[in-house]
């Protein structure tokens, strides 16, 4: 009997305690000693509301001016010709020598491609300030590196492999730009003066590509060419007064891709021809049906396009994009007063020559690229091909010289190749074999992707994060 008293109580005891539990574990408040937390308690920047009231060109900053006798030009996206060929008549070094390059000046940019344009001893580059959220319009001195002057305007980004990655274009009275939001902003190029802007994605329906615009706008005879592919797919714009000139419809609804808009004349008809997201055309430039297509093919379907289509002879066309597409060769076929459109090769990155992101070098009958990452044994190499045969590779730069993602460009009868790492190769302009001539290594720094420039015998490259100029003149 004790021993069954003993239990009682002990169980009394436990349900007694249970229920004090139960009862503290109902009533009590564990948030009640807790804050709110507040943004920027921690030193986070506060979030940033992305905002349709991008005000275009609306600061600027004078630093200071210039004399300069320096006439070189590299004035868009490829240089004067859009081959990415400099042909000034000027002798560039084959070789570092023992003292290294020679390093003119450096400039810290904000993270991303965008590469200067060069016009009568200045430079210009479309930067981004990730601190202060602007799109800036930079011009530089070529001879010494000073900033002359500086126009933006706020624009929020967040970082997507870099922000900033185009290219302005520039004439004597304009130099147009393209934000990575696809606000176009037009200035004069000596003083920085605001001339017009135009917000693609707002009056136009553009959708911002993945990774921001890669497109390059275009110049000529004082109209902007700019593919919108929105509600139009491409537009004119007077460069005096920023009015629409023309337009081109979208009927097929292509999107804007990271191409860029390139000039062709053939069978007497000036064209601008645009690889879309969804297709390739052919815009007239000329007469009366400025802005009407001329052709246009949806075959070339990738699903990222960076690189801007390649114009051969006689009408032939490279289309060529990476993550394992490949390219396309067509051939445009006079049709009355049009063309339709012929397919001569097809293949993927492994059966011939095609790039992921850089635009191949057409030179002497022959095309020059750095293969792309999938592209089998051959993958990052530079290589050249016959345009008669995009197929069969006539030389590659060996397994021991891979390139990455990197530019090149072509002067003075020798190629100048940026690795990834910031490691210029001189290669000579040979058709048939890879002739390695020298390498020096410029940066610290990693994603070496901007398209380089020239003039003068100065060249500019840059990295992720910093721009540099060297003297290449042999002296």
């Amino acid at each position: 009997m004790k021993e069954k008293a003993k239990e009682r109580i002990v169980l009394s005891v436990v349900a007694g305690i249970g229920m004090v539990a139960f009862l503290w574990w109902f009533f009590h408040n564990p948030v009640r000693d807790m804050k709110a937390n507040v943004p920027g308690q921690d030193n986070r920047p506060l979030k940033t509301v992305m905002s349709d009231s991008v005000i275009i060109g609306e600061k600027f900053k004078e630093y200071g001016t210039i004399k300069t006798t320096l006439t070189g030009k590299w004035p868009r996206f490829r240089g004067a010709d859009i081959d990415n060929i400099d042909k000034e008549k000027i002798k560039l070094i084959d070789k570092f020598g023992s003292s290294g390059p020679k390093i003119l000046w450096k400039v810290e940019l904000g993270d991303g491609h965008a590469a200067p344009a060069i016009y009568n001893g200045r430079v210009y580059v479309l930067d981004y300030d990730e601190r202060k959220k602007d799109d800036a319009l930079r011009c530089f001195s070529l001879e010494t590196g000073q900033e002359l002057w500086r126009r933006w305007y706020a624009v929020n980004l967040k970082r997507n492999h870099g922000m900033s990655r185009t290219i302005p274009a520039v004439t004597d009275k304009y130099v147009v730009t393209i934000g990575p939001r696809c606000q176009v902003m037009c200035t004069d190029p000596i003083n920085g003066n605001f001339l017009w802007g135009i917000d693609l994605a707002r009056e136009f329906n553009t959708e911002v590509p993945l990774w921001y615009t890669g497109q390059c706008p275009l110049i000529d005879h004082d109209t902007a060419i700019i593919a919108p592919a929105g509600t139009s797919l491409m537009i004119g714009v007077d460069c005096k007064t920023g009015k629409v000139c023309w337009k081109t419809p979208n009927s097929g609804k292509w999107k804007m891709s990271h191409s860029s808009v390139i000039p062709m004349t053939f069978n007497g008809k000036k064209m601008y021809v645009y690889s879309a997201i969804g297709g390739v055309c052919g815009v007239s430039g000329s007469g009366r049906d400025k802005g009407r297509i001329l052709w246009e093919t949806d075959k070339f379907m990738a699903s990222v396009i960076a690189p801007s289509p390649l114009v051969l002879d006689d009408g032939k066309i490279l289309l060529t994009a990476g993550y394992g597409y490949g390219s396309m060769l067509i051939q445009l076929v006079p049709s009355g007063d049009r063309f339709s459109v012929k397919i001569l090769k097809e293949y993927k990155p492994s059966s011939g020559l095609a790039s992921e992101q850089q635009t191949p070098i057409f030179y002497r009958h022959h095309i020059f690229a750095i293969l792309p990452k999938d592209a089998g044994a051959g993958r990052n190499q530079f290589v050249c091909v016959d345009e008669n045969d995009v197929t069969k590779i006539l030389w590659t730069s060996s397994k021991t010289d891979r390139y990455g993602l990197g530019p090149y460009l072509l002067a003075d009868g020798k190629f100048f190749i940026l690795n990834d790492d910031g490691t210029l190769s001189i290669a000579k302009a040979n058709l048939s074999e890879f002739q390695y001539l020298d390498k020096a290594k410029l940066f610290d720094g990693q994603d070496a992707w901007g398209p380089m420039a020239m003039a003068d015998g100065y060249l500019l490259l840059r990295d992720s994060k910093q721009m540099v100029c060297l003297d290449m003149r042999t002296k």
